[in-house]
């Protein structure tokens, strides 16, 4: 059988098939759904210093081919996280990757600080993309900002670091290129795309906050270009997320150039997929005589110009 494990420089995970923060709350709700012991990993809700109540409702409306969200980091900080959550999710049979936000470098070196004492956690994935927070989505637009933010997290911090970069900007390989001169050990492409939706009768935004993230299937071409470009061009593990909701899905991905891969939004409609297609990847691979999934990623074929 191929061999399913994947290295993100200091990260090491069973496969590359992970479940996405924001999308599997802290497992306990999926527990009744899924094998944990079949996933790459999970990656819980985000966390910040202190706790949030979030944007006013509506929060989420389903979209064509997706779902527009305005949660707005709806925690109860990373005390809470610590004492009612971290200890469950570390006992299960799967790496454990917690994310985090804060509104500065300095809120971010202190959540660093309060992870760096749970060694038995896999990674931190950082968010720094959430484009319906105050705040959140500044540090991942500019690349002088990601790079102060991801710097200070890995100084105060000896977990693996995975920065999640925003879709929402010009060029997102100079955010990423910024994030891997930092210490990144991985970047995840994609965060959603800004977007909205509207009641034309009343006249008024259906989301309570206006604006939202665009997530699901709609967005997958996006990302996969923008996965492409950045393995492509700038020296770091690649984390897919945007869209994936079958194995074509998940090989797409890694042929652009993904090391590994992240179900969102599929996960809200189908919770034990991730796990199936970890199984489903193991087979195809088989068939392709591929001995390790690192032999797929990457071989994109352009045409010739």
């Amino acid at each position: 059988m191929a061999n399913l494990n994947v290295t993100l420089n200091r990260l090491s995970l069973q496969n590359p098939i992970l479940v996405a923060s924001g999308t599997f709350g802290y497992a306990r709700e999926t527990a009744a759904f899924i094998d944990f012991s079949k996933l790459g990993g999970i990656i819980p809700k985000t966390v910040t210093p202190q706790p949030r109540a979030g944007n006013p409702p509506p929060r989420t409306i389903e979209t064509s081919c997706g779902m527009l969200n305005s949660i707005g980091l709806d925690n109860d900080g990373i005390d809470y996280f610590i004492e009612k959550h971290l200890d469950y999710l570390l006992s299960l049979d799967c790496p454990i990757i917690a994310n985090v936000a804060g509104h500065n470098a300095e809120e971010f070196k202190q959540l660093a600080e309060k992870l760096n004492a749970f060694p038995q956690l896999a990674a931190v994935e950082l968010n720094i993309s959430c484009p319906n927070v105050s705040g959140g989505v500044d540090f991942a637009t500019n690349p002088e900002l990601t790079q102060q933010v991801v710097s200070t997290f890995r100084n105060a911090c000896d977990l693996p670091v995975i920065a999640k970069l925003t879709p929402n900007v010009t060029n997102v390989v100079e955010i990423a290129q910024a994030a891997a001169d930092a210490g990144a050990d991985a970047v995840t492409l994609i965060n959603t795309l800004l977007g909205m939706a509207i009641d034309w009768k009343k006249r008024k935004p259906i989301l309570g906050n206006v604006v939202g993230g665009l997530s699901g299937p709609a967005i997958k071409p996006v990302a996969l270009r923008i996965v492409w470009q950045v393995a492509s061009t700038v020296d770091i593990p690649v984390i897919g997320v945007g869209g994936i909701q079958s194995l074509d899905d998940v090989l797409e991905f890694l042929v652009a150039g993904a090391s590994a891969v992240q179900i969102g939004t599929a996960s809200f409609y189908n919770p034990g997929l991730a796990a199936r297609l970890a199984d489903e990847l193991s087979t195809v691979l088989d068939e392709q005589n591929c001995e390790s999934v690192s032999d797929i990623v990457g071989t994109l074929v352009l045409p010739e110009k």
